[in-house]
């Protein structure tokens, strides 16, 4: 009975864990949805999870999915942290991981855990800009000791990101978390989808890290603006309305691959 028990809730407790990676994916299609309306004359658009959250605030129902997401990205959040913990799935699925596998489950927990926090937020009536948050949080940076090379340091970490994620897009990588998936057996959308969204969600998050990089460099903490105003910097280069709205189609379709890692994908 006691074995029925605990497996039935490690099942729960991964059920609400890819619920979070749906709930990612609403956040990315509307982040994306906000981008295009950048791209096409609102300047004063937020375009990031903030945006994205205070969307759902304000539709009908809006604080009942709102304190889902949060019970998704806590599950999820938690599901990583212990992936990093113990090197391996909490479900038993997949091969030990090393170093390199502990640190990005790491990288997730702490991602999804900012991303419960800020759905709390909203859900308790509350919520703020991301940009004057990141802003304020590289502020804090610099004022301490080392603060400046801290804050590159941070810049340099999200750049690589980006980069790994462009990498990860460009030669079809994600399609070996969808494990859920028979071998080959990922249509043409689903790989265009991933093609697609993960170098678009890369070159935003790289533009992110040059963001902060700037920010260090001239020691003005205003330079670092979060995904939000890493779009509105797109959108202000040369061409850059086409660029933003491939960025924000990207997003898009980031956002719908993800129900598809949802459903498939390894946690």
């Amino acid at each position: 009975m006691a074995t029925s028990s605990t497996a039935n809730a490690q099942r729960g407790w991964e059920l609400a864990a890819r619920a979070g990676y749906a709930v990612s994916g609403v956040l990315h299609i509307l982040i994306g949805v906000l981008a295009l309306r950048v791209a096409f004359g609102s300047p004063a658009q937020q375009a990031d999870q903030s945006g994205a959250l205070g969307t759902i605030a304000a539709t009908p129902f809006g604080a009942t999915v709102l304190w889902f997401s949060v019970l998704a990205f806590v599950a999820l959040g938690t599901w990583q942290a212990a992936k990093a913990i113990a090197g391996v799935s909490p479900s038993g699925a997949g091969s030990g991981g090393g170093a390199g596998e502990r640190a990005k489950a790491a990288g997730r927990a702490i991602v999804y855990a900012g991303l419960a926090l800020t759905a709390l937020s909203f859900a308790r009536g509350g919520g703020s800009s991301s940009s004057a948050q990141t802003a304020d949080m590289t502020a804090k940076l610099m004022g301490a000791p080392g603060g400046r090379l801290l804050v590159a340091a941070l810049g340099i970490a999200i750049l690589a990101v980006g980069v790994y994620h462009v990498y990860k897009g460009w030669k079809k990588k994600f399609l070996e978390d969808l494990h859920r998936l028979p071998s080959g057996s990922a249509g043409p959308v689903v790989r265009r989808l991933g093609v697609i969204g993960y170098v678009a969600k890369g070159v935003a998050l790289a533009i992110v890290g040059v963001l902060f990089i700037t920010a260090a460099a001239q020691a003005d903490p205003s330079k670092a603006t979060g995904l939000d105003g890493a779009l509105h910097t797109l959108r202000d280069q040369p061409a850059g309305v086409v660029m933003l709205v491939i960025v924000a189609l990207g997003f898009i379709a980031f956002g719908a691959y993800s129900f598809v890692r949802a459903r498939y994908g390894r946690i």
